[in-house]
């Protein structure tokens, strides 16, 4: 049973592209920290990411986490991967999903499996849930960042992708 703890970029943009579903679908439970869920209710968050908070899907398990600001390299992330970061410590057979570098590089040193927006499409491309080429499309039309590179390099490695 695969646990998959996010942080907020990832559901944002999973939202804004209409892929939410995706998680439920690709892994058993979603846990996010209370932190993350409020990011997602900051004013600036896009509408449909605030009606899809409003009308939180039964899947998405919200869970406090204690931090502590003692820990250096912490305190160098935003609220919500810090949040994440701990929260996928406390579990077993987790999937950290955060898109933050300095993020996905603490993780690491925490021994923390994880990864992206790109790897959840990719997965689910795989399985056939989801077309990648679409699902790149809409999300370049956000204000996600990738090179045009590592979406080709997505493309051509992942089966079933060709555009």
């Amino acid at each position: 049973m695969t646990v998959v703890v996010s942080d907020t970029s990832p559901l944002n943009y999973l939202v804004m592209i209409g892929e939410i579903a995706i998680l439920h679908r690709l892994y058993d439970r979603v846990l996010v920290p209370a932190e993350v869920l409020a990011e997602l209710q900051d004013d600036g968050a896009p509408l449909e990411v605030l009606q899809w908070v409003r009308s939180q899907p039964d899947w998405l398990e919200v869970r406090r986490v204690d931090i502590h600001y003692d820990e250096t390299a912490l305190n160098q992330l935003g609220e919500g991967e810090r949040a994440a970061i701990l929260l996928a410590q406390r579990e077993s057979d987790v999937l950290l999903i955060i898109d933050d570098a300095a993020g996905r590089a603490e993780a690491n040193r925490r021994n923390i499996p994880n990864t992206g927006t790109l790897g959840v499409l990719r997965a689910a491309a795989i399985r056939g849930f989801v077309d990648l080429p679409t699902a790149l499309a809409r999300l370049a039309a956000t204000n996600f960042r990738a090179s045009k590179s590592l979406l080709d390099d997505l493309l051509a490695e992942t089966p079933g992708s060709s555009r």
